[in-house]
């Protein structure tokens, strides 16, 4: 008896079957039979089936059904019955499987006594030149495990629903009558759903089993790319309808929650984004079908999806296509505005419609995405195309752009440009006036004409897609949009052009509606010599001549690719930049890895200015380079001008470190500041560091040596830090934080003027002040959280606490300023505006820890320097145990020696915002002293001074 049964389907794919059939021969495994299916196929695919099993027929066997079963569900069932073996694989005609696949699943299923197997499938795009892999759904294979229940891991049951990455005890399959549905599309799901809640054990296993092959350009479509035909979408309800029957049958309450919420975000997504490009029949099928399924799916799945699903979702139920057909253009393109939004007590909804349902009010609100916080050029707006029409050698467009809450004002002096783009970038592109502006409140409107033909002169073989789009100009703000085509009719749009090479190559230029819903014009060849021509050309790039150009095109990219990848940056940094004379009295400051203009760095370059000093300034930068100093050299982090100017300096300074694989010249000086004291385990205290292989230790070590000089600004961080980086006590400089000199003297001012009082201090607060809008009688408060990777993305934080309630209670008396860590952002609501203010944006935190009147943070480690202010702070530690008692862990227990109070609760907060008083002091004044002896002692305010005093001083002019 074969170990295991591999079940090859077929059907008129006889090109193909023989590389998947291939591929089970050459399996590492030997014990193993394979049972060709073919699906009563219409071309030679059974005959090539019986070839195999004639030249293999010790292993291979080739049986065909009567009659084609319309799906892939009746061949895998026929496999079963003929399969002999313990174990029974599936793999489908135009698929492989990978080389030990058999051997792996199988060894893991006699060790664990599992009834299914399941391995990783890797998606391959065939149609792509590099062959474009895609994991499907890696997290649930990343190491091995056994299930004694799917339950036990609701993803499993909900995400990977392939038949084809598993293996299965075939008594298993026997014993509970598991079949596939016959004739039905996606006979996966049914079927692998009644094998999970049959299964007694299930086993992992972290390697790859299965290549699905994807051919999108395919000229006979899978059933995943034939989602257009309405019985596709009927099939998939129909199996949905079934398992959840499955799932009420057993009582599976929490997995039925999960796979609502797996529709809503996938299997219904799929057939939404199709629809602005199908016509009105087919809309009110799919919307008839669709609110029968969304009848039953559970209310809370809708707050488990992203806002554009749920949107959709929400809005298809209730057959409000006005609002459904912009909504499903921010669903293909997620940062599109497509709607005016509605505002009703001080959150932003998707439309005003609907919000007398609690349902939908729930599920319209959309001010998490932070809509209204956008300024006009951070806008994609939605420019949906009113009137096309083509008459003569001109192109007249119309066009209406969503204005949201009203941010192009109504007296705001309008402008645009049409602007067509070839698609290939470093192309040319032309630009058209538009004629006619108006402003329509939820809209502007546009009207313009533009002679193509006298203006649109194309290449011909490059330039062959031409993308539209309109450059709107409001009050000398800037955004730009697509155009959205979506019922406007296209078919008579062609206009005359003149290539530069040849009218062989195209005559005119058409209109078409991009993959995803966008104006475009491609050019083509109406004429019929043209066309003969045009077939010549053709040819010649399809024959041998095209195909030398093409590998020569290939080739210039490879090396392009080649030169501008990190290990090519690498040696050419060593072996070209390094052996070039060092440059001396130049400098490269970096902070934060290149995303701020900031901390230590900006502190000591700004006091080398101060003095006068004559040097070169580089300022590494990663984004944009607007807010760093215009007196100094900007290069893009990680670019070859910023690998030459560092392989060139004399100094290296900045806050966090330059890139560990980029050797320190001897020649250059190495000048950490670092950026703050440590209250969470750093360097090789942590438990990672510690696990790592010696190899990773020896070079994460070599990358700290470069170190010529460490600032420190306690002995805690000699106790800490330099002990966790490993560092050589002659590294040391105990000289304080040159960020903190400000926070220095802001003190020592307020000793000086504290006989004049608060409120005289809170009058004259400055520019910032002034900037952000602070009222002169308001107090300010500013919450510096760390930084927190949450469940809906790395970088969106949400504060612990209601600002709207801080607002309502406090707004009399504070502003609050948000400052979230620089990989954190924070979306705030509109009904707090002027009294909750975001300022995460600001590169610099020292100005606002100068600004704020009292603190609140957690963990972050500007509570030690804002000690140095000896100014009231609150300790909000809602999840210390978790954050303290993690992996990480901490140096001290931070709730014992906190100067001020350490609360956990949003009510304990509030209530020790009630009881501050700025004015009487707040009790916590010896405990500020003893911590900054502790934290702060070398912090004297004259740090920056000290580090371009003993480096420097030969620079001054």
């Amino acid at each position: 008896m074969p170990e295991v049964s591999v079940v090859v389907i077929v059907y008129n794919d006889a090109e193909r079957l023989p590389t998947a059939v291939r591929s089970v021969l050459d399996q590492t495994l030997r014990g193993i039979e394979i049972v060709i299916v073919d699906d009563h196929s219409t071309d030679h695919s059974y005959e090539a089936a019986r070839e195999l099993a004639a030249e293999y027929p010790d292993r291979i066997r080739a049986i065909r059904l009567p009659e084609n079963s319309g799906a892939g569900g009746e061949p895998r069932n026929a496999g079963i019955r003929e399969a002999a073996g313990r174990y029974v694989m599936f793999l489908d005609s135009d698929d492989v499987l990978e080389r030990d696949a058999c051997r792996n699943l199988l060894e893991a299923a006699d060790e664990t006594g599992s009834d299914i197997v399941s391995g990783l499938c890797v998606r391959l795009h065939k149609d792509t030149r590099n062959q474009k892999r895609d994991e499907w759904y890696p997290w649930l294979y990343s190491a091995t495990r056994t299930l004694e229940s799917v339950t036990e891991l609701p993803d499993l049951f909900v995400w990977d629903t392939l038949s084809t990455n598993k293996c299965y005890r075939r008594d298993f399959l026997i014993e509970n009558a598991l079949r596939f549905p016959k004739g039905m599309f996606y006979e996966d799901l049914q079927f692998i759903a009644e094998a999970y809640l049959a299964a007694r054990r299930i086993t992992l296993i972290p390697n790859q089993v299965y290549f699905w092959h994807v051919y999108e350009k395919a000229a006979r479509s899978s059933v995943t790319n034939s989602r257009h035909d309405m019985m596709n979408y009927r099939h998939r309800l129909e199996i949905h309808r079934r398992i959840d029957a499955l799932l009420e049958q057993r009582g599976l309450d929490a997995l039925r929650r999960a796979k609502d919420v797996k529709f809503l975000k996938h299997d219904l997504v799929l057939h939404l984004r199709d629809l602005p490009f199908r016509d009105d029949a087919y809309r009110r099928e799919f919307a008839r079908l669709s609110r029968e399924y969304l009848a039953g799916v559970d209310r809370s799945a809708y707050g488990r999806v992203a806002p554009a699903q749920a949107v959709c979702a929400y809005l298809l139920q209730r057959d409000d296509w006005e609002n459904l057909i912009p909504a499903v253009d921010t669903l293909i393109h997620r940062e599109k505005i497509s709607t005016p939004l509605a505002e009703r007590d001080g959150r932003i909804y998707w439309c005003a419609d609907h919000l007398d349902d609690p349902l939908g009010r729930e599920v319209l609100d959309v001010t998490d995405l932070g809509y209204h916080t956008r300024p006009l050029d951070k806008m994609f707006l939605r420019n949906r195309l009113t009137d096309f029409e083509v008459t003569g050698t001109a192109l007249r467009l119309g066009g209406r752009i969503t204005n949201p809450l009203g941010v192009i004002a109504a007296d705001a002096p309008l402008s645009a440009e049409l602007v067509l783009s070839a698609r290939r970038r470093s192309l040319r592109s032309f630009a058209f006036p538009v004629r006619s502006l108006r402003h329509d409140g939820d809209t502007v409107h546009w009207e313009t004409e533009a002679d193509l033909s006298a203006r649109l002169r194309p290449l011909g073989l490059v330039d062959t897609v031409w993308d539209v789009r309109l450059r709107l100009d409001a009050a000398g703000v800037r955004t730009t949009t697509r155009l959205t085509v979506g019922d406007i009719p296209l078919s008579d749009g062609e206009l005359r052009v003149r290539p530069r090479l040849t009218r062989a190559v195209g005559d005119h230029v058409e209109a078409h509606t991009s993959a995803k819903g966008h104006l475009a014009f491609r050019l083509v060849t109406r004429g019929r010599q043209n066309a003969r021509m045009h077939d010549l050309v053709l040819g010649r790039l399809h024959g041998r001549p095209g195909a030398l150009a093409k590998a020569g095109y290939r080739k210039a990219r490879s090396v392009r690719n080649t030169v501008t990848s990190g290990e090519t940056k690498l040696r050419v940094y060593h072996d070209v930049y390094s052996r070039l004379p060092v440059r001396g009295r130049t400098v490269v400051f970096e902070s934060h890895l290149g995303r701020q203009y900031s901390d230590g760095p900006r502190a000591i370059y700004e006091e080398m200015r101060r003095q006068g000093l004559r040097f070169e300034a580089v300022w590494s930068y990663r984004g944009s380079p607007g807010e760093f100093p215009a007196d100094a050299t900007p290069v893009r982090r990680w670019s070859l001008p910023y690998l030459k100017a560092l392989a060139r300096a004399e100094f290296w300074i900045d806050n966090q470190s330059f890139p560990h694989r980029l050797t320190k010249r001897p020649e250059t000086t190495y000048i950490q500041t670092w950026h703050g004291s440590a209250l969470k385990r750093m360097g090789f205290d942590l438990p990672e560091q510690k696990a790592m292989p010696r190899a990773g230790r020896e070079a994460q070590q070599e990358a700290l040596n470069r170190f010529d000089h460490f600032l420190i600004r306690s002995e805690h961080d000699v106790d800490t830090l330099a002990r966790a980086f490993r560092l050589r006590p002659e590294t040391l400089l105990r000289v304080g934080y040159p960020r903190n000199d400000a926070l220095v003297a802001a003190r020592e001012q307020e000793r000086e003027a504290e006989r004049e009082g608060p409120r005289e201090r809170r009058l004259d607060r400055g520019p910032l002040a002034a900037e952000l809008g602070i009222p002169a009688d308001r107090d300010v408060l500013l919450y510096a959280p760390t930084f927190r990777r949450t469940g809906r993305g790395a970088d969106r934080f949400e504060p612990p606490f209601d600002v709207e309630r801080f607002a309502a209670e406090f707004g009399d008396r504070y502003v609050l300023l948000i400052r979230s860590h620089y990989l954190n952002h924070v979306v705030l609501p509109p009904t707090v505006a002027g009294r909750v203010i975001d300022v995460s944006a600001r590169h610099d935190v020292t100005p606002l820890l100068t600004l704020a009147d009292a603190l609140v943070t957690d963990y972050s480690s500007v509570l030690f320097d804002y000690a140095l202010l000896d100014r009231p702070m609150l300790f909000f530690g809602y999840d210390y145990e978790e954050y303290a008692g993690g992996s990480r862990g901490t140096y001290f227990d931070l709730p014992e020696v906190a100067p001020g109070p350490f609360i956990r609760t949003e009510d304990e907060f509030f209530a020790a915002v009630e009881a501050l008083d700025l004015a009487a002091g707040d009790g916590y004044e010896e405990d500020r002293e003893r911590f900054r002896a502790r934290y702060g002692e070398y912090d004297r305010g004259d740090a920056a001074r000290t580090v371009v005093d003993r480096f420097f001083a030969e620079w001054r002019q």
